[in-house]
C-alpha cells in the first residue's frame, strides 16, 4: 500500500530524483524558465518556490538552508539579492506551469516552469559578458585599419610514388599454430 507517499518517484533511485531536482532548482534560479517534462515541472515546482520563501528573509542562517540544496554560491547570491526580493509583497505562487504538448521522440507531454514575472525579452542570466580593459585599447581596436589577408602559402607535396611494378611488397607470413 501507498498511504501517504505524495512524491512521484520518476523512474529513479532516490539519491538519482534529488540530484536531478537540485540541478534544475539551479538551472531555474539562474535561468528564470526552463523546459522539461509536465510531471517533473510538477515535482520541481513546490522545491523551487520553497528556495524563493527562503530568499525572502536574508539571514545566515537561510543562506545555509539554500546552500545546502544550491551548489554554486553564485546562484545562491542570485536567489537572495535578484529573485527573492522581487516577491516580498507575494504570499506563494512565485512560478507558473505552461503546457507545450507532446515531445516529437517519445510523446511524452512538455511544460515551460517560469517564474511569474519572467519576461521573454529581458535576460536576467548571471553570466559574465567579456570586459573592455580600457577604453583606449578599445578605441586603438576600432580605429585601426583591417590587415590585408595572408598570401596563402604553397601547398604540400604529396605523398611518395607508388613502388614500381619491379618490386613487390615482402609476402606476409602466416601467423603461428598453437601449439595444443
Amino acid at each position: 500500500m501507498r498511504h501517504g507517499m505524495a512524491n512521484r518517484k520518476l523512474g529513479r533511485t532516490s539519491s538519482h530524483r534529488n540530484a536531478m531536482f537540485r540541478n534544475q532548482i539551479s538551472s531555474m534560479i539562474d535561468k528564470e524558465r526552463i523546459v522539461t517534462t509536465l510531471i517533473k515541472a510538477k515535482e520541481l515546482r513546490p522545491l523551487v518556490e520553497k528556495m524563493v520563501t527562503l530568499g525572502r528573509e536574508d539571514s545566515v542562517h537561510t543562506r545555509r538552508q539554500a546552500a545546502m540544496t544550491i551548489a554554486d554560491d553564485r546562484l545562491v547570491q542570485k536567489l537572495f539579492t535578484v529573485i527573492s526580493p522581487r516577491f516580498k509583497d507575494r504570499d506563494g505562487g512565485y512560478t507558473r506551469i505552461i503546457k507545450m504538448g507532446p515531445r516529437r521522440g517519445d510523446n511524452s507531454e512538455m511544460a515551460i516552469l517560469e517564474f511569474v514575472d519572467y519576461e521573454l525579452g529581458a535576460d536576467t542570466s548571471t553570466e559574465k559578458a567579456p570586459k573592455n580593459d580600457s577604453p583606449k585599447k578599445a578605441t586603438k581596436k576600432a580605429d585601426a585599419a583591417p590587415k590585408p589577408p595572408k598570401a596563402e602559402k604553397p601547398k604540400k607535396e604529396k605523398a611518395a610514388p607508388k613502388k614500381a611494378e619491379g618490386e613487390k611488397a615482402k609476402p606476409k607470413r602466416a601467423p603461428a599454430k598453437k601449439k595444443a
